[in-house]
């Protein structure tokens, strides 16, 4: 009688054992659900963002070509580089939008920087307030990607963290890429008057 009592409570044992296992692996599974479908939200706000920088650029492009019309290659670089970054949108890699998106930035950079160079376009106050709602819409897609960033940086560390990465691969869950800024965006700004 002592041996079934032994064996009883060991099989008791190993029935707990394997609740606490399924019921861990099941808590891992959401959560990891939950960052994922954070990192496809912040994603989505970013695209918004986007958005509404695709709708200002012609705007803003019109409003330059009537001071400096002389300037068509900057001009021609802003609308391929939003066309660019539209048809990239449709594609399913981020890495490609990204570089896509990274490409449209340094083109209005460019496209301001010309600017600069007619004061009547920059006493025009069409161009003002476009580069006003364009330079608030550039931050909120600054903040936008840091949010990314940080909700793909929380799921990538669950991704590949012991022992969660085992549930992460049987449940197809895998590592994201971070918004990252391209090399030219990484040097420093050079200011000359």
């Amino acid at each position: 009688m002592g041996r079934g009592v032994i064996l009883s409570a060991v099989g008791g044992l190993f029935c707990l054992l394997v609740v606490v296992v399924i019921g861990w692996a099941l808590v891992a599974y959401n959560r990891l659900v939950r960052q994922r479908n954070q990192v496809r939200a912040s994603w989505a706000q970013i695209d918004v963002q986007l958005k509404r920088r695709y709708d200002l650029i012609p705007n803003l492009v019109e409003t330059v070509k009537g001071y400096a019309a002389h300037e068509r290659g900057t001009l021609e670089a802003v609308v391929a580089a939003r066309t660019g970054a539209i048809a990239a949108a449709a594609a399913p890699g981020l890495a490609d939008r990204a570089d896509a998106e990274n490409n449209l930035t340094q083109a209005l950079g460019r496209l301001l920087a010309v600017a600069e160079a007619y004061p009547d376009l920059k006493a025009n106050q069409n161009f003002a307030g476009l580069q006003r709602e364009l330079a608030a819409t550039e931050d909120k897609i600054a903040y936008a990607r840091q949010f990314f960033n940080s909700a793909v940086q929380t799921f990538n560390t669950s991704v590949q963290s012991i022992p969660t990465n085992l549930i992460a691969g049987v449940g197809g869950f895998r590592a994201t890429d971070f918004f990252e800024a391209l090399d030219g965006e990484r040097a420093s700004v050079q200011v000359r008057f």
